[in-house]
This record gives structure tokens, sequence and C-alpha cells, in this order.
């Protein structure tokens, strides 16, 4: 949406749990691994990876929908991450999935269908990951009907 770069520090708290520190105004955040590593006292590099494809998706859609005065609040995503083996035998994220799901009904939403067939190429952090994992996006409305 907005082009600036980007800064994060981590600190090493204790083990696998660091301390994300993301700036003066932001809070910062507990990041740990999942046991048997870490205690998982905090969202893991995998959560924090699916949440940023979710958070991502969401803004875009927000977004694209808010500049035709559209109001499709409140949105819910929904992301799920397969995590497994690739060919060398290393855990990686195989594939992503994101389900997104509008607070209203498709009939309340004017210019849904050019919202839909661009509001993820908008998306900064989906498309950037998508170059390394796939990732499919499935939208609906509030009476659950699939647009996407």
């Amino acid at each position: 949406m907005s082009e600036s770069n980007v800064h994060i520090q981590l600190r090493q708290k204790q083990d696998y749990q660091f301390d994300v520190q993301f700036g003066a105004q932001v809070p910062s955040l507990l990041a740990d691994e999942p046991a048997p590593l870490g205690n998982g006292v905090g969202p893991s590099p995998v959560q924090l990876l699916a949440a940023a494809v979710g958070n991502c998706l969401s803004d875009s859609l927000l977004f694209a929908l808010r500049k035709f005065k559209q109001s499709p609040e409140p949105i819910q995503c929904d992301v799920y991450a397969e995590v497994g083996r690739n060919e060398q035998g290393r855990v990686r994220v195989l594939q992503m999935r994101a389900v997104l799901t509008m607070g209203v009904p498709a009939a309340e939403l004017e210019h849904l269908e050019r919202v839909l067939s661009t509001f993820e190429t908008y998306c900064t952090v989906t498309q950037s990951v998508g170059q390394g994992i796939p990732i499919a996006i499935e939208v609906y409305d509030s009476l659950q009907a699939r647009l996407k």
C-alpha cells in the first residue's frame, strides 16, 4: 500500500523466545517455537508468516472495497499453513490457504466483481511470499456464499 523501509528488532530472551520490537509506537511481541524446541508461549515464525499473509490480504480487500465507499466489515481471515518436508527432507511451509469472510452479504456491495479480481494483486506480503510458497485465496460473504 505505501512504500517505505521497515525495521524490526528481535532480542533473545531465553532459548527460542525472542522479544520482537516494531518501533516506539507499536507494542513488542514475544515469539517462541512450539515444544520440543521452545515453550510455545508466543507465536512461532510460521504463525507470524501466516498472520502477515492474512492481515495483508484482509487489509487489501478492505482498502479495495473502501475505494468504492463500500463497508464489508467485519472481515475475518483464516489462514492455514501446511508444514512438511521438502524434497531435501527439510521442514518448510509447503503451501498456504487464506479464507476471507466479509461481514455482509455480497448483494450489499457494489463493484464487488472488480474488487475480487484485483485486490490480492495489491497485497505486498502475499504477492512476495507467494513467489516461493503457493497461496490459495478464497472469499466468502456473510451468507457463506463463495465469491472467489
